[in-house]
């Protein structure tokens, strides 16, 4: 009797165990290849930096931080050369998408929608709201060079005009 029971309770197991859902992948996982320390140089603008920023998964892996710094700058009197600033990927709500938020040592915050639209690009969108800009990251992965642009668009615009692109190899 004791062998019946524990092949019925053996088989009951089974069968909710294969019924159970799989447990979700962390959709932090699209951007796994941004992690690690990236050596950075600007590509024109106004002013010629480098400097290195960091992606890494933070708060249990449920937060994807990007710490930025910048390490050498030479630009028109006047510009901010001392950029330094953070970048949150989250996802958010029962669809899981992918949120971020931008705070820059400037006062500067940028609430983002966050796509992955093949395996080697990230684009980072901000909403389009008047009278302000709308802003727009693009990480793209090739080979080993990682390129970045921060581009933006004023109300009423159909292009992005860059307002900051560099690359740079992971360290």
């Amino acid at each position: 009797m004791k062998n019946i029971l524990l092949a019925l309770f053996l088989l009951a197991a089974s069968i909710l165990l294969a019924q159970s859902p799989a447990p979700s992948p962390n959709p932090l996982q699209t951007l796994a290849f941004l992690q690690g320390t990236w050596e950075a140089k600007t590509a024109g603008g106004a002013a010629a930096a480098s400097g290195s920023y960091t992606f890494r998964l933070e708060l249990g892996d449920h937060v994807l931080a990007r710490h930025s710094f910048t390490s050498d700058c030479k630009g028109p009197r006047g510009f901010n050369c001392g950029h330094n600033d953070l970048l949150y990927v989250y996802p958010e709500g029962p669809r899981q998408r992918l949120k971020a938020i931008y705070f820059d040592n400037e006062g500067h915050v940028i609430h983002y929608d966050v796509s992955c639209p093949n395996p080697a690009t990230a684009v980072f969108l901000s909403e389009a709201s008047a009278p302000g800009p709308q802003f727009r990251l693009i990480y793209t992965l090739k080979g080993a060079v990682l390129t970045g642009k921060f581009q933006m668009r004023q109300p009423g615009q159909a292009d992005w005009q860059s307002y900051l692109e560099w690359s740079g190899a992971r360290k």
